[in-house]
C-alpha cells in the first residue's frame, strides 16, 4: 500500500492547498480517501483523474467532499471526449439520505457503506468506526492483511480509538486544535489527544492531520510528543507512507 496526502487543512484550504483527502494506491488500484475543496486540482499532480478506481468519503462535510462534484463533472467530459462509458463507485454511509443521494450522477454511482461491515475493496479491506462529531461521520482502518493505517477523519477524542487503531502502521488523526483547547463542541482533537491516541494504539507512526488555520503547527507536533514518544509527522501535501512487503 502506498499513501499519498493530497490535502490536510481543516475547513478550508489554505493558499495553494486543499482539505482533506488522501490516495491510495495498492494492488494496481486507487482509491480515494475524501474529497475536500481543492483536491482534485492537485490530485492531478499525482495521477490522472480517470485513474481513480473509487472514492470513500467519512462524511458529507464540504471540507470532506467539496470536490465530488467537479470529480463528476471530470468523468462526464473525459467519457463523452473519449467516447467511454466508465462509473466511478463513491463509497458513502446513507445516514444523510439526500447527501448520498448526490453520489450519483451520470457516470458516478454512490455505494453505501455498512458501519458494523467490513467493505471488501479486494486488495484491501476497510473497517469503520462512528466518530464523536455534529454529523454522522466514520473514521477508517484500512488494510491489505499484512499492514494497517487508521484514519480517524472528524472527531472528539474517545479511549475507543485506542482499540480501533491497536498496533496500527500508521495513524492520522484529526488534530483541530492545540493543547489545553475544547474540540468537543464541534467534534474535533487536540495534539495531545492525538499523542494520547497513538500511545495507547502502540503506532508505528502518527501523522497530525485536518490541521487548523491559525498557530504555530510545529506545536503540535511538540504537544503531541510529549505523549506519544516515536515518530510523528505534520500532514502536509505529498507526504507518503509505504507499507513493508
Amino acid at each position: 500500500m502506498k499513501l499519498t496526502v493530497i490535502g490536510y487543512w481543516g475547513a478550508f484550504p489554505g493558499q495553494g492547498s486543499a482539505t482533506s483527502c488522501y490516495l491510495l494506491e495498492t494492488s494496481g488500484k486507487k482509491y480515494l480517501i475524501d474529497c475536500g475543496s481543492g483536491s482534485l486540482s492537485r490530485l492531478q499532480y499525482y495521477t490522472e483523474v480517470m485513474d481513480l478506481d473509487g472514492i470513500i468519503l467519512s462524511h458529507y462535510h464540504h471540507d470532506h467532499i467539496a470536490d465530488i462534484g467537479a470529480i463528476q463533472y471530470a468523468w462526464l467530459v473525459h467519457n463523452m471526449l473519449n467516447k467511454t462509458d466508465r462509473q466511478l463507485l463513491i463509497y458513502g454511509h446513507d445516514e444523510n439520505i439526500e447527501a448520498f443521494n448526490k453520489l450519483s450522477h451520470q457516470y458516478t454511482k454512490g455505494i453505501a457503506y455498512v458501519a458494523d461491515q467490513t467493505l471488501d475493496l479486494g486488495a484491501v479491506t476497510v473497517d469503520f468506526m462512528r466518530t464523536n462529531h455534529p454529523v454522522p461521520c466514520f473514521g477508517m482502518r484500512v488494510t491489505d492483511g499484512k499492514q494497517a493505517f487508521v484514519y480517524t477523519a472528524d472527531t472528539s477524542y474517545s479511549k475507543d480509538w485506542a482499540t480501533f487503531a491497536e498496533s496500527a502502521d500508521l495513524l492520522i488523526t484529526d488534530t483541530n486544535f492545540y493543547k489545553g483547547m475544547d474540540g468537543s463542541g464541534p467534534g474535533h482533537m487536540t495534539s495531545e489527544e492525538a499523542g494520547k491516541v497513538a500511545a495507547g494504539a502502540g503506532v508505528s507512526t502518527l501523522w497530525l492531520s485536518h490541521l487548523p488555520h491559525f498557530g504555530d503547527h510545529q506545536l503540535l507536533v511538540k504537544e503531541a510528543g510529549e505523549v506519544f514518544k516515536k515518530n510523528i509527522q505534520l500532514a502536509r501535501e505529498g507526504l507518503v507512507w509505504r507499507s513493508e512487503g
